[in-house]
């Protein structure tokens, strides 16, 4: 290959390299604002549609103007229903809606599961619910994943851990893992910075991350002890 050419593919790869880098964070920013939007818009727009039906010669019927009204009405909702909450009241209500929903079979354990999981998340870093890395998909390549509770094998005693692994992007899904605490690796990450690097796909995150530690010690079963004779 000829000098002159070969310098410029280094050059073009170079600069397409450079405007990845570039162009990365900025691109996985506005995944992220358009799928939040995308579900904040999904939520309100029935109501929204259901006033444009109502006066369908009104400046409600603009697609674009129902979608920002729809974002801007879910906003709202959820701060009156977390400003209710937050007080004796609210609180007192929630009770009563969560009671009548464990009446119902299904719909309570899929909200009490839900629930459950969101306490997790939002859990303090001293308590039991931390962040870690599990080997994921394989052996040697490790996700981020949520230590959720701790339980024992009903046959073998060992102490085993429930860790939640969410997909990148898109942490609405995710995968449950049922491992050997000693296969999980603690990390010095709080859920904040956890999310940020899900949420970006690593793109945010500390210039540090406890990789190599080794498996939780401190929640290993404890050995017998040897005695002589």
């Amino acid at each position: 290959m000829k000098p002159v050419i070969a310098h410029t593919l280094r050059s073009l790869q170079r600069n397409i390299l450079a405007g990845i880098i570039t162009i990365g964070p900025l691109f996985v920013t506005y995944l992220i604002f358009s799928f939040l939007l995308s579900t904040l818009a999904k939520a309100g727009l029935p109501v929204i549609r259901l006033f444009a039906a109502i006066f369908p010669e009104g400046w409600l019927s603009q697609p674009m103007l129902q979608s920002l009204l729809a974002i801007v009405l879910t906003l709202v909702m959820l701060y009156v229903v977390g400003r209710v909450t937050s007080l004796v009241v609210g609180r007192q209500a929630l009770e009563l809606f969560e009671a009548t929903l464990d009446r119902l079979p299904v719909v309570a354990k899929i909200y009490s599961s839900v629930r459950q999981l969101i306490d997790s998340m939002m859990a303090k870093k001293e308590s039991s619910q931390r962040v870690v890395l599990v080997d994921f998909p394989i052996p040697g390549q490790k996700s981020i994943g949520f230590l959720t509770r701790t339980l024992t094998d009903s046959t073998t005693g060992e102490l085993l851990a429930a860790v939640l692994v969410p997909n990148a992007i898109n942490p609405t899904s995710a995968f449950l893992q049922l491992l050997p605490i000693t296969k999980v690796t603690d990390t010095d990450l709080s859920m904040e910075q956890a999310m940020s690097m899900i949420m970006t796909g690593g793109a945010v995150g500390p210039e540090t991350i406890r990789f190599s530690q080794p498996a939780l010690e401190a929640e290993k079963p404890p050995m017998p002890h040897a005695f002589s004779a």
